[in-house]
């Protein structure tokens, strides 16, 4: 029990009570991780089969993270632990069951790209206009669905549902959603949303698969709880109902993915779901400075709709945060490279304890210029992995086709890669005969003179001997000599060897690393399917932090936000606290948005331990425009206490006559106060406010928004926060109609009407 000694108290009984309902309500760098590895661990010792206990996480490096921390506890028999994220742990559950929906156990899993390959197909196959009906957008709401467990019988019955399609234009989004089903389910293939979708499918259509896995998990814990969708939430509550035995952590105050459909709901509801819920609230804040702890605290109590805790922490009081006020976005940048290398030199740091927090993945660019000017190393988190590059897609599309002939999706990619004079002719008169006759591509590619009217290319046959004898060869070798014999017959190796430019030469190195990793994974000894099929599932399920490669670089990390959740850095620079921008304007309509945005924020600072900076610029080039712009309510709502004031930088005059020039004064006298003998403090008085940004417009009373149409070039208008001022210029259609506001000393102001809360002045 020795591994119980490290807790302190709150975390014990959060270890040791592991019977009946339990919330583990886990405050930022309280040890949450820890917890959870030593109350799955705490289990095994009492004497619970590992085989019974089901741990769900968000990403796989947390599953891996801890199974190896419950190793070291329990040993080996971690290994049978049923861990990993929701979907891949209902993956592998599908694969047993997959029959019994109708689908086969070696289906396809979909990744975005082929899932909006397919969209975009469907479109030009219905001719719908690929502007208004924007793939992603289709894709998008399609996925909103599914996260609802909304099929597609309920959506193009659902009369709000098609009142709003209506309303968007896009009354034939129930009909491409009934499509894109249809092919998924012919290719044999789920995408990510299916994967939780069907499950849900399966455990209401077959109680005795239900029976099965209630009676198998008697354990079950959930991580990062505020973060499940509804279709999480669903399958979850069932799979509990039998024993009930289910912990859920989290922590309310980081739920900031309503945008990927989570509901906040869910963890602030549990004690309705489970009355008899224990609670236990881990709140000592071991990662960060008392002074960061309680600016995040300032911040998070501005939200109405949360749980109670009290976050604290036992560190160093540490540096005071500091604001840092640029004249542009690109100053903004300078000034946040020159501080890092001065921190870096100064404190003997590495570029790592560095990282760039932004809102939107447009601020990089000012951060990447600036960085780069001075030589600063860095690396942008959330771009283009390295199982997202073309060449490994297409090997890999090559892997899916061979277990699954009928992935449409994988076939279009590589039927004429590299070239076999299988062009879009030929492909189309493959689709639209597949489609006539109710059947796959690859069947038509299988029997062409059937189904194909005219000259059959030679070619569609010899690909056809190709696929099969791929097929043939996987059941005689290892996933390795598998991957190695696809990638030398499928001619691939044998065209990017021969490209010798250095793109070329970098494209056939990624092939040789993905075969390297094949390799590795064919080798192990942890896991009893080594095949390929499973290496391609592992692939297809790994989410954006785990497909990162070079790691180890010393290189200063950008990212947004939302990317950065769940790491830790000891310098953080959060960029870009302007209104409109963070928050950003799309949340300034309703409190759920803005509470989320705070949250966001609250995510940001507390994702630093030893410093925090935050920085503004006074204008910022926006749809081509230079505007100017004002600091984000939220430094407003930070105590002037924890905030180091003369980090506020003047060098350049504001755009604005007043507002914020105005409070500078404030500043700069506090400074010069600050120097000055305590004998002689007593000479300046402070504005009588808490507040260090300047007052908003008080609306008139009354205060009604007017409709979008009625607005015309020249009104004067009031908004309810910049006051009063002019239209000077409109710009687009309606709904998306811009204004170009000139306001009282602020300047020019770009709004897009149908957020903006503007008043014709009569």
């Amino acid at each position: 029990m020795d591994y119980l000694a490290g807790l302190n108290p709150q975390q014990r009984a959060a270890v040791e009570n592991t019977d009946g309902p339990v919330m583990i309500v886990a405050g930022a760098g309280s040890g949450k991780t820890r917890v959870i590895t030593y109350r799955v661990a705490h289990l095994i010792q009492k004497g619970v089969d590992p085989f019974n206990i089901l741990v769900l996480t968000f990403t796989n490096k947390a599953s891996k993270e801890m199974r190896e921390r419950i190793e070291k506890v329990v040993g080996a028999e971690a290994k049978s632990i049923w861990m990993g994220t929701f979907h891949s742990v209902f993956a592998k559950i599908l694969r047993v069951e997959a029959e019994k929906i109708g689908y086969p156990s070696n289906f396809t899993i979909y990744d975005t790209d082929d899932c909006k390959s397919l969209i975009r197909t469907i479109l030009k196959e219905m001719q719908l206009d690929d502007k208004l009906y924007a793939a992603n957008i289709v894709y998008n709401r399609i996925s909103q669905a599914k996260n609802n467990l909304i099929s597609v019988a309920e959506y193009v019955n659902n009369p709000t549902i098609q009142a709003e399609d209506i309303g968007n234009k896009r009354p034939l989004l129930g009909q491409i959603y009934e499509t894109y089903a249809k092919r998924c389910y012919k290719a044999g293939a789920m995408d990510f949303d299916d994967l939780l979708f069907k499950t849900n499918v399966l455990l209401r259509k077959h109680p005795d698969v239900l029976n099965k896995y209630q009676h198998k998990f008697k354990y079950i814990m959930v991580d990062e709880y505020q973060d499940t969708n509804h279709s999480q939430y669903t399958i979850v509550k069932k799979l509990a109902a039998a024993h009930e035995n289910l912990c859920v952590v989290g922590d309310d105050a980081q739920s900031i993915y309503a945008f990927r459909g989570a509901n906040i709901q869910n963890i602030l509801n549990v004690e309705r779901d489970y009355p008899d819920l224990k609670v236990y609230k881990l709140e000592q804040n071991y990662r960060s400075t008392q002074n960061i702890v309680e600016v995040a605290n300032s911040i998070i109590a501005n939200n109405k709709n949360q749980l109670e805790k009290n976050v604290f922490s036992a560190n160093e009081q540490g540096d005071k945060i500091k604001i840092s006020r640029a004249f542009t976005d690109n100053e903004e940048g300078k000034l946040v490279a020159e501080a890092i290398v001065q921190e870096r030199t100064g404190n003997g740091l590495n570029y790592t304890d560095f990282a760039i927090l932004y809102r939107t993945n447009a601020q990089s660019r000012a951060m990447e210029e600036a960085l780069r000017k001075l030589n600063v190393p860095y690396k942008i988190y959330g771009g283009l992995s390295f199982y997202q590059r073309k060449e490994i897609k297409d090997l890999i599309a090559y892997f899916r086709l061979t277990f699954n002939p009928a992935d449409e999706e994988a076939l279009k990619r590589i039927i004429n890669y590299p070239r076999r004079g299988l062009g879009d002719t030929t492909l189309d008169k493959v689709s639209v005969a597949a489609n006539e006759h109710g059947i796959t591509m690859w069947e038509v590619i299988c029997n062409p003179h059937q189904h194909l009217g005219g000259r059959i290319p030679n070619q569609l046959n010899d690909f056809a001997m190709m696929i099969r004898a791929f097929a043939a060869e996987s059941n005689k070798l290892d996933a390795y000599e598998t991957a190695l014999y696809i990638a030398q017959h499928s001619g691939i190796l044998k065209e990017l060897h021969s490209d010798d430019s250095v793109e070329g030469r970098a494209r056939y190195e990624n092939i040789q690393e993905l075969l390297n990793g094949i390799k590795e994974f064919a080798e192990r000894e942890d896991i009893e399917d080594r095949s390929l099929a499973i290496f391609m599932q592992d692939v297809a399920l790994l989410t954006n932090d785990d497909k990162d490669k070079d790691k180890d670089a010393d290189t200063v990390s950008l990212m947004t936000i939302h990317s950065a959740k769940g790491l830790e850095f000891k310098n953080v620079f959060v960029v870009g606290l302007e209104e409109n921008l963070f928050p950003s304007q799309m949340s300034l309509t309703s409190r759920t948005d803005l509470e989320e945005e705070r949250r966001l924020f609250y995510v940001a600072i507390t994702r630093a331990e030893k410093k925090l900076t935050l920085t503004y610029a006074t204008s910022r080039y926006r749809w081509g425009t230079l505007t100017s712009c004002e600091p984000s309510r939220f430094i407003n709502e930070i105590s002037p206490k924890y905030l180091e004031l003369d980090s506020i930088k003047q060098a350049k005059p504001s755009f604005s006559s007043g507002g914020f020039d105005t409070e500078r004064k404030t500043w700069s006298q506090q400074r010069e106060l600050q120097q000055k003998p305590a004998s002689q403090q007593t000479a300046f008085k402070p504005k009588p406010t808490t507040s260090i940004l300047p007052k908003a417009h008080v609306p008139t009373a009354g205060f009604t928004p007017s409709a979008a149409s009625e607005f015309q070039n020249g009104m004067d208008v009031e908004h309810e926060k910049f006051g009063f001022g002019k239209i000077v210029q409109l710009e687009g259609k309606l709904p998306d109609v811009k204004a170009t506001v000139f306001f009282q000393g602020l300047g020019n102001k770009q709004l897009l009407l149908k957020f903006a809360k503007l008043r014709i002045v009569k």
